[in-house]
């Protein structure tokens, strides 16, 4: 075969290598459940990453939900986060070792804190398990053995080639390159639905740990199940991902109902709390006419009044928002939440300097939650009050101390010190709010010229250098 033909064909293996493996790695790194300011709530820009919401309650019932299960897996110490994505399906993944993902859809759907848990608990099961960097390993492999099958396959084809075109070898080395690569895929997908049979026990051998039912999480499986039992009908079980609906959940309800906890019911105060959770991502995330008719009026239960309250705010009269959001005050004047959702409302409603009292309030209840400190920063900068401008500073950077990659948290810190006359301090902090957008070359030319406005070795002078030199940010 003349050397640019066999040129051609090593091309067309390198380029059919480079197409299959991220689909690969697609199909398997996610490890997902795939079953068929900062103000509150507010979408968090992320470089070259999913959309996040920000939510200081949220994630704290979150973080409520993973603690016990964490520390049954001997994770208690790795500081995994729960991250929330702007995504109204129902699914929840693990895509790195220190964060599980899980779309604001699986909140709303979740009735109870049981079948949320469940749901955490099988992607804790993945972290556990070690299972994506086990799949890493074997994606690794895999592109080794495509490699060698696909240049087996072109030597074949060179054979071919020299036997003559009607000889049917051309034929046999076609087949020699196509047949490995759909049998690694095989493979792969083989070992990834072991890895969800395994988080499927790891997740109930948790559970149980810490007292909790396997219910909810069987409850998720099989709703999930009868509605994709179409989808399934005529699959071929082994070219999925995950194993078949109904026999995975079969399997779970027999491992589930040994449980001596299988009956046990969620706690009425953690009840509550997942329900005011539901409510408040209904009235920041849905429309308020599908608000209005999951919590009509007839419905005066505090959540119903939270979620109403929220549309309000959002979408209604700025005034009757506040009525409501005072009457829930007055119903738990200790909720943080409410203060919040008060300084909040007020902030976006043009009104910084009455914001900041609530805000405060707000602060001080939720024991100084970072969410809340840039919330407060942003109103006393947006306040226009050039005697609140030093409080705003240290309040920001005692926030971004441990809410390091809040961008906004920068914004408002760059216009706080741009109002004090503080332009090396300015540029700095819009440069790492530009870096933390993943807006590199911003923040490289805002870094540069804070260099020249900072002494040569100063710390300021270091951090942006280091923005300059650094590489782009990616999660």
């Amino acid at each position: 075969m003349p050397k640019t033909m066999v040129e051609a064909l090593l091309g067309a293996v390198r380029r059919t290598i480079r197409a299959q493996a991220p689909r690969l790695v697609a199909v398997v790194t996610a490890a997902a459940l795939a079953l068929a300011p900062v103000p509150t709530f507010a979408q968090a820009p992320q470089p070259k990453g999913p959309p996040l919401l920000r939510d200081t309650e949220i994630e704290n019932l979150l973080r409520d939900y993973t603690r016990p299960i964490l520390r049954a897996a001997g994770l208690e110490k790795q500081n995994i986060q729960v991250a929330i994505i702007n995504d109204p399906s129902f699914n929840a993944f693990v895509a790195d070792g220190r964060r599980i993902f899980v779309n604001y859809g699986a909140l709303m759907q979740s009735q109870t804190p049981n079948q949320l848990i469940g749901v955490l608990a099988h992607e804790t099961g993945h972290l556990a398990g070690g299972h994506l960097s086990k799949l890493r390993t074997q994606l690794a492999q895999a592109q080794t053995q495509m490699i060698v099958a696909m240049l087996l396959g072109v030597g074949a084809l060179v054979a071919g080639s020299r036997a003559g075109p009607n000889s049917g070898a051309s034929n046999i080395g076609a087949a020699a390159i196509s047949a490995p690569q759909e049998m690694i895929r095989r493979n792969l997908l083989s070992y990834q639905r072991q890895q969800e049979e395994n988080a499927d026990k790891a997740a109930v051998k948790f559970l149980d740990a810490t007292g909790q039912s396997a219910k909810g999480m069987y409850e998720t499986f099989r709703r999930f199940t009868d509605e994709s039992l179409f989808a399934a009908r005529g699959a071929d079980p082994y070219a999925q991902s995950h194993p078949m609906p109904a026999d995975r959940v079969r399997a779970l309800e027999e491992l589930a109902r040994s449980s001596p906890n299988w009956d046990k019911k969620d706690d009425a105060a953690l009840q509550l709390r997942h329900d005011m959770m539901r409510a408040k991502t209904s009235g920041f995330m849905e429309r308020p006419d599908t608000v209005a008719r999951r919590y009509p009026l007839s419905n005066t239960s505090l959540p119903a009044r939270y979620a109403r309250a929220i549309s309000a705010y959002l979408h209604g009269d700025p005034r009757s928002a506040l009525a409501q959001i005072d009457s829930l005050i007055q119903t738990e004047p200790n909720n943080p939440y409410f203060y919040e959702l008060r300084g909040q409302a007020l902030l976006e409603g043009g009104r910084p300097q009455e914001a900041i009292a609530p805000l405060r309030k707000a602060l001080s209840l939720s024991r100084s939650a970072p969410l809340i400190e840039m919330l407060l920063g942003q109103a006393m900068v947006a306040s226009g009050n050039n005697a609140s401008t030093d409080e705003a500073i240290r309040i920001l950077r005692l926030a971004l101390s441990r809410e390091g990659e809040a961008p906004l948290g920068y914004s408002q810190l760059a216009m706080a010190y741009g109002r004090k006359g503080d332009y090396a301090e300015a540029d700095l902090a819009s440069a790492q709010a530009a870096f933390l957008r993943g807006d590199n070359k911003t923040a490289r030319e805002l870094a540069s010229r804070a260099k020249t406005r900072f002494p040569v070795g100063s710390p300021g002078w270091v951090k942006a250098d280091d923005i300059v030199e650094a590489k782009p940010l990616s999660k």
